[in-house]
């Protein structure tokens, strides 16, 4: 079957198979660790893609990984030894600290700190606790209790990190590490604050053929959306980034429209971010196109380029004459941005029909994270769970997102209700690179069955997210200590969260399982890929991301069975998903969230089980194959003549 064929539409199942895709995280032991050592890291080098907080009982290590541990240069041959990869080196090292888990108390350790991580191996207990965490994880660094503090383990360090954890350790005051260690963990962490690169540009493995930084082109991209056609052609005119410095080299623009009006219509929107191609339906060439808020200010200016220019969105799409206009926002928040010179279209554009999607601002966000982080970690008050995550209102933000992103697939794919023709769908808020990209790459997921699979899932990333321009650095906060920063907020993290929400409603529909998801997070955090640096494609042209850094896809390519969902069914991956966008169906994701609580683990790694399922489906279709070259066979021996060979007609992606 086609991938870009009109697909059918297909709405989440009640009740979901026995075997599904776990909401825990996924867990592994060491297969090249010579003694029973409970490694527990975050991107680590040595045998991990996350961090954790374990103890050594469970004796658990969370997306360990062969690529990871092939990139070990410095394996550790002794019990205070930290294993490197190419490009680390020890900063700094104390024999003698604690470190306070929340679980298990006090466990004395060896602390190392590299240009890359926090190394901690404790030395007495069997088997051993490590935590391996990046140091680009690190959101702020404390130092706790004074010359004068009395008690046991009353004087140390805290390091608050940005994937729902904080890390204490105690050091002696005799000893006079703290200040060292604290020192060695600022300067390291904060590359940009420290004026230093960030460690992606000293780490130089090679992963499979080291081609995925090509992973996106866009002509490509385009080509398999059918651009260019005879209504959209594609532009060069911001090659050099002068029409919008924060927008990719090449855009998707109506065929009529000129590289002179292009310029007109970056006028009157907000960062000169003017409405270009996401995507394009196969069949009734609607589509989903984003910008930013028009510049209509207190006075309701207009422009006729600005509405000349909708106007010829509208009709690339000869099915419909209307377009409807998804203001991310919440109505009153574009109200008060008027205020600042910005606004929402007026009644000046006849043939739009503008909606609101109420979702709230980076701001609302940052603080509905940081009470989820209270709720999740360190420990989980089950008496009133329900009441504090819903105090949180985090799932009610994660459901309105998607709320939004099922309101655009419907338009772009069902009939509308007055016209009976599938219509065009014009994206924004207010800069048109945080909730913008949230509603954009939700609705194409739900929409194209390519962006469910690994590859798909990673060049719409690419697309919507780093090429438009999401300020990955502002937003994540890499390398700078601004940890009180009010441009920061989990944008990105709302997206996954969504898309996991997704697989759980169509548990069969995605190629990629929860693991892939979560080492998506952990790297965006990391540092060690050059994937999320900086905030738009003009920044990582001109810092050579490309030529100098390792993709974050090459990692994940070179081992994708890793990754793989074994329930994954290729004849529904073909449907289009319309998820219910409901409080009572939205989950708390605590293989995420809760994953360093010991408590929240699963009792059977669930890595293991997905890689016993995904060996029994390839003896299944080997036998299914088998059977149907004997039925085949049967049937000639049975027909006087033989029929006609059957050409297999794969799949076109």
């Amino acid at each position: 079957m086609d991938s870009r064929s009109g697909p059918a539409i297909i709405k989440p199942k009640g009740v979901v198979e026995s075997i599904s895709l776990s909401s825990r995280a996924i867990h592994r032991s060491s297969p090249s660790s010579s003694s029973k050592e409970s490694h527990t890291s975050a991107g680590s080098p040595s045998k991990s893609l996350c961090s954790s907080a374990s103890t050594s009982s469970e004796n658990m290590n969370p997306y360990e990984t062969k690529a990871l541990r092939e990139a070990v240069k410095t394996p550790p041959s002794a019990v205070d030894e930290c294993p490197l990869l190419d490009g680390e080196s020890i900063k700094g090292k104390e024999p003698d600290v604690s470190y306070i888990c929340p679980y298990t108390g006090p466990v004395r350790g060896i602390l190392t700190v590299t240009n890359y991580k926090i190394y901690f191996k404790s030395v007495d207990k069997e088997p051993a606790l490590i935590l391996d965490v990046p140091l680009g994880v690190v959101s702020q660094v404390e130092k706790i209790g004074g010359a004068t503090s009395r008690g046991i383990n009353s004087y140390g360090i805290e390091i608050f990190c940005k994937d729902m954890r904080n890390l204490r350790f105690a050091h002696k005051q005799e000893n006079h590490s703290r200040r060292k260690v604290f020192d060695k963990i600022q300067l390291y962490s904060f590359p940009l604050t420290n004026k230093m690169p960030f460690f992606a540009f000293e780490f130089k493995e090679k992963y499979g053929q080291g081609e995925d930084w090509k992973i996106y082109d866009p002509i490509k991209e385009l080509r398999r959306m059918g651009v260019p056609n005879e209504s959209w052609r594609i532009s060069r005119a911001n090659e050099n980034y002068q029409l919008c410095d924060s927008y990719p080299a090449l855009l998707a623009v109506p065929k009529v429209a000129t590289d002179q009006d292009l310029y007109k219509v970056a006028e009157f929107r907000s960062r000169q971010r003017l409405p270009v191609l996401s995507w394009i339906h196969p069949e009734s060439q609607a589509t989903i196109t984003r910008s930013s808020q028009p510049l209509v200010g207190m006075t309701s200016k207009t422009s006729k380029d600005d509405e000349r220019y909708v106007q010829l969105i509208m009709e690339t799409n000869a099915q419909s004459h209307k377009l409807y206009i998804m203001d991310a926002r919440p109505s009153v928040n574009a109200v008060a941005n008027k205020a600042r010179g910005g606004g929402f279209e007026s009644d000046a554009y006849q043939i739009a029909e503008l909606i609101f999607l109420d979702i709230h601002n980076i701001h609302v966000m940052r603080e509905s994270l940081r009470k989820l982080k209270d709720v999740c970690f360190p420990t989980i008050d089950d008496a009133h769970w329900l009441s504090n995550i819903e105090s949180t209102h985090w799932l009610n933000h994660i459901k309105i997102i998607l709320a939004g992103a099922v309101r655009i697939a419907d338009k772009v794919e069902m009939a509308d209700k007055v016209e009976t023709n599938k219509t065009s769908v014009l994206v924004y808020c207010s800069d048109g690179w945080d909730r913008t990209a949230q509603l954009t790459s939700l609705s194409m997921i739900m929409l194209d069955p390519y962006y469910r699979t690994i590859r798909g899932f990673e060049v719409l990333i690419e697309q919507e997210w780093l090429s438009f321009g999401h300020k990955f650095k502002t937003r994540v906060g890499h390398g700078e200590d601004k940890h009180s920063d009010a441009d920061r907020s989990p944008v990105f993290l709302q997206f996954i969260d969504c898309v996991w929400q997704m697989t759980q409603q169509f548990p069969n529909a995605f190629e990629f399982n929860e693991s892939f998801l979560i080492t998506i997070l952990d790297h965006l955090y990391s540092c060690l890929f050059g994937t999320f640096l900086f905030n738009c494609e003009r920044e990582r042209v001109k810092e050579r991301v490309n030529e100098l850094t390792v993709s974050l896809w090459s990692f994940i390519n070179c081992q994708t069975e890793e990754f793989t969902n074994p329930l994954y069914a290729a004849h529904i991956h073909q449907h289009v998903l319309l998820p219910v966008a409901s409080v009572r169906r939205m989950e708390v994701w605590t293989g995420y969230y809760c994953r360093w609580n010991p408590r929240m683990r699963p009792q059977e790694p669930i890595h293991i089980r997905n890689r016993e399922l995904l060996v029994l489906k390839t003896q299944l279709q080997r036998k299914v194959e088998e059977l149907q070259r004997e039925l085949s066979a049967r049937n000639a021996r049975l027909n006087l003549q033989p029929s006609p060979p059957r050409v297999a007609t794969p799949d076109v992606v």
